[in-house]
């Protein structure tokens, strides 16, 4: 859908409250109120976060950055946060989980996501290639406890590797515009320098805040970063020895957020590590040892357990249940477990048997289980 020039923020709280009354829902089922407004501004809405694709640009050869204007629904976000954007694919309403890198503190009312464009990555491959302005996206609120504090750490260590610098590239630049004085320290890993997303800013900001210290780590032993080769104790230690004095806040692959988790356990800091997961770790599918069925009671489906996710499994036996990070973190997988135990693929923790609300892409079911899909 392509949004008009209209005022996306003209619905007043006066305005708001009438439309999304019971006598207006009424008076526009079955459709909806959303359905009338959108014939005249796509991004208009009583209650969903609507936004207009302004800008697309390609910092890398497989990322995308996407500058969006929200609706008046936006409530904003805090350094660090999520949201759940949603766009619709070949008539299938598709849910991703992406930070917003702009700052918190930014005045255009603008949203800044940047997606890596992954071999399987279904939605962040249709933004790389389809995004265009005039795009219209659904967003949620901002979510996550994954964010800056409101009082402020005096020592700041960032971390990220690949597309996980969006969160602490918000992080940096909200830190920038307040003017905070503290020290900061940017640690950021890639394969090579043409990689790095944001490259030219981030050289441009070390350059002109003397209180923040870049430091790149490229994979490819032929290129020159600050470091070379993968994080490692030793590393770290030359390169930031007051590492134990900082808040930290990582976000980046799964096997360096486990290589620091560890050393910062290790070290009796974990306390002051912050995290937040945007790539799932690999589900070892144990079908050797699957045992029962997996039934799906609404669609009146039955398939033999093979030790996938149930969100896997469910959609190999032709079902579409609603889901978006297919990690864990945006619930949007969330069903009615009938009966059966699942193990959380996370945790290793096995789950209760009988009726509980379970997440289906992180769940692997423990003999025969029956969902409510």
């Amino acid at each position: 859908m392509i949004a008009t020039s209209r005022n996306t923020s003209f619905l007043s709280t006066g305005l708001r409250r009438v439309l999304g009354s019971r006598v207006v829902a009424a008076m526009t089922t079955p459709h909806g109120v959303d359905r009338y407004l959108e014939l005249f501004d796509p991004t208009w809405s009583v209650n969903e976060v609507r936004a207009e694709v302004t800008a697309v640009r390609h910092p890398t050869a497989d990322s995308v950055t996407l500058s969006l204007r929200p609706n008046g629904n936006w409530q904003g976000f805090r350094a660090g946060q999520f949201v759940r954007l949603t766009v619709e694919i070949d008539g299938v309403r598709r849910t991703r989980c992406y930070s917003p890198a702009n700052s918190a503190h930014a005045t255009d009312g603008k949203i800044e996501l940047t997606a890596k464009a992954h071999a399987n990555g279904f939605v962040s491959r249709f933004l790389r290639e389809q995004a265009r302005p005039g795009m219209v996206v659904t967003l949620s609120q901002a979510d996550g406890s994954f964010a800056l504090p409101e009082q402020r750490p005096e020592r700041v260590l960032l971390i990220s590797g690949g597309s996980g610098i969006t969160p602490v590239m918000a992080m940096l630049r909200t830190l920038c515009d307040e003017g905070h004085a503290g020290r900061i320290t940017f640690l950021h890993y890639c394969n090579a320098a043409r990689d790095l997303i944001y490259a030219e800013e981030l050289a441009e900001i070390a350059a002109r805040y003397p209180n923040v210290e870049l430091l790149r780590g490229f994979a490819a032993s032929e290129q020159c970063g600050e470091l070379q080769g993968l994080f490692n104790r030793e590393q770290l230690a030359a390169a930031v020895p007051d590492y134990a004095e900082a808040s930290t806040f990582l976000c980046g692959p799964p096997g360096m957020m486990k290589a620091v988790q560890q050393l910062w356990a290790e070290d009796g800091i974990a306390e002051r590590l912050h995290l937040e997961n945007f790539t799932a770790a690999p589900v070892v599918v144990d079908s050797t040892n699957a045992e029962g069925d997996v039934r799906f009671a609404r669609s009146e489906r039955l398939a033999a357990n093979n030790g996938a996710t149930l969100l896997d499994q469910a959609e190999a036996a032709g079902l579409r249940p609603e889901a978006g990070c297919r990690m864990g973190i945006c619930h949007t997988c969330t069903c009615r477990k009938l009966s059966g135990r699942v193990r959380d693929t996370r945790t290793g923790q096995l789950g209760e048997e009988g009726e509980e609300d379970i997440q289906i892409c992180v769940s692997v079911p423990v003999g025969t289980v029956t969902l409510d899909v």
